[in-house]
């Protein structure tokens, strides 16, 4: 369980990480950070499996681990590997009650357990989530602290796994800061982000950064040839769509999936703004509003993929665009209103979206006043 099988290439920072604990320099704190689907949260996991059994060391020597912490370690179960996600309130918790990681333990467990490679709303689906943000509390940081100040149970290290902590909210940021500031006794913190930039910089500055590089098309082909039982031709199209993303191929293979969703209200949205059709557009503000906000985030996220790749449409480079055969026959007549004039303004306009989304702005005025600003900018020459 300790030797990264789990992780999809990335066998530099295997290497990196590795070498930490041979020369016995691990930090306290380290920051894996990336875009979706490098592998950032499988390399933590493996890496704390590797730290709970053969990074246990005495003197120079490692030493191997036993059945017992290999079995514990296999479900995830080691007593003194700790796991923080953000969660959200359910129904039935009192008006009181903060959420916390252990109130989702099982659904956690029953997650992770089908592997190390999963979006946040494959979470969300998993807590049975409709609307709500998912944050991690002030009162997950205490319970954290509690747990953290135990003594390990094996005699080895304590490890804490911070799944996006960028989903701290300002009472939990600064009560994690603390205890970044004064960590117990042998504890290593792994904090797994996606947008590092919205995590305090006091608290980023107490830890060691490590960027997670894409996974190259040829390490992606050969792991869908090898675990997915896909054709060599499909394999290599899909590595390429994939774009150094193992999420992103995984997607590509399961035709259900949201981006066809996120595609069609791309296409409305661009269409209506191109007829200046005030009346549709309002109507297409309003259901959009109707999404909970992490779907609306990561339709926000699509949108801004698929004008980067309408525009780099324009230069006829195969091999520099990540579109899906739906996605580039809508390209080929829409690409030509993506162009040097208007793309910088219409990605800005996009990601303030994202951000008033992200801090809870009501979502008929953003998504309407998107609609009406696009109207001005897709005739843009």
């Amino acid at each position: 369980m300790s030797n990264f099988k789990r992780v999809i290439g990335q066998i530099d920072a295997i290497q990196r990480l590795k070498a930490l604990v041979k020369e016995n320099r691990v930090p306290h704190a380290i920051l894996f950070c990336g875009e979706k689907g490098v592998g950032k949260m499988a390399l933590a996991m493996d890496f704390a499996c590797y730290l709970l059994s053969e990074g246990m060391q005495k003197g120079n020597t490692i030493l191997n681990a036993d059945a017992h912490i290999e079995a514990m370690l296999r479900k995830w179960e080691h007593p003194d590997l700790h796991f923080t996600y953000p969660t959200i309130k359910d129904a039935s918790m009192g008006a009181e009650h903060q959420p916390i990681s252990s109130d989702y333990i099982k659904e956690w467990r029953n997650m992770i357990l089908q592997g190390s490679y999963f979006t946040i709303q494959q979470w969300m689906d998993h807590m049975k989530a409709t609307n709500q943000q998912a944050i991690i509390t002030g009162a997950e940081a205490d319970e954290l602290t509690r747990k953290l100040s135990l003594k390990s149970s094996q005699g080895g290290f304590k490890v804490s796994i911070i799944w996006l902590p960028e989903r701290m909210n300002q009472t939990s940021a600064n009560k994690m800061l603390k205890l970044l500031e004064e960590p117990p006794l042998g504890t290593i913190f792994l904090l797994v982000s996606e947008e590092p930039d919205q995590i305090l910089e006091t608290i980023r500055s107490r830890t060691q950064r490590i960027d997670i590089k894409r996974i190259d098309d040829v390490t992606i082909e050969h792991s869908l040839i090898e675990q997915r039982g896909i054709d060599k031709d499909m394999a290599r199209r899909i590595a390429h769509l994939a774009n150094g993303s193992w999420l992103k191929a995984l997607e590509t293979i399961n035709t259900d999936n949201e981006n066809k969703e996120f595609l069609k209200q791309f296409q409305v949205l661009m269409r209506l703004a191109y007829l200046r059709n005030l009346k549709e557009l309002k109507t297409w503000s309003d259901n959009i509003s109707m999404y909970g906000r992490e779907k609306q985030r990561r339709m926000l996220y699509y949108f801004m993929q698929q004008i980067r790749e309408n525009f780099m449409y324009n230069f006829s480079q195969p091999e520099l665009i990540y579109l899906t055969m739906e996605e580039e026959n809508f390209a080929k007549n829409f690409s030509r209103f993506i162009n040097e004039a208007n793309i910088i303004e219409i990605n800005e306009l996009l990601e303030l979206a994202y951000r008033d989304i992200r801090q809870n702005a009501n979502a008929k005025i953003v998504f309407y006043d998107l609609a009406l600003k696009m109207i001005l900018l897709i005739l843009k020459k």
